[in-house]
């Protein structure tokens, strides 16, 4: 039986993990992992659905701390793949428009229409 870690050791995970954002050797991967392992803390993504993911899925114009796109969701018994707008909750809008300045320091440009 697996036990899920509690929410204290999640928190020391993306602690320590966001700490070495700032020395790490190549900070786009690393940034990326912590992204997509923050993203399915955050709002419950599945790991197939992250992966699935672009910039362009942020939506900050839908709601109030704007939605994800999620093209490539989890489907029905053989429905394949469906479509769904996850809301940017417990504050993964925050943390969304921290990377997308992370990201356009790195590539100008790269991300100037995800900006709020």
């Amino acid at each position: 039986m697996r036990i899920p870690a509690s929410e204290p050791e999640v928190g020391a995970l993306f602690t320590g993990w966001g700490g070495e954002l700032a020395t790490c050797r190549k900070f786009a991967p690393t940034a990326r992992n912590y992204t997509a392992s923050k993203l399915m803390s955050q709002v419950g993504l599945r790991v197939s659905e992250v992966c699935g993911l672009d910039l362009d899925d942020i939506k900050w114009d839908l709601g109030r701390f704007g939605k994800l796109h999620v093209r490539h969701g989890k489907g029905a018994r053989g429905s394949g793949s469906r479509e769904r707008m996850v809301p940017l909750i417990n504050g993964a809008d925050r943390f969304e428009g921290w990377l997308a300045e992370r990201l356009e320091g790195l590539a100008p440009g790269i991300r100037s229409e995800a900006k709020r």
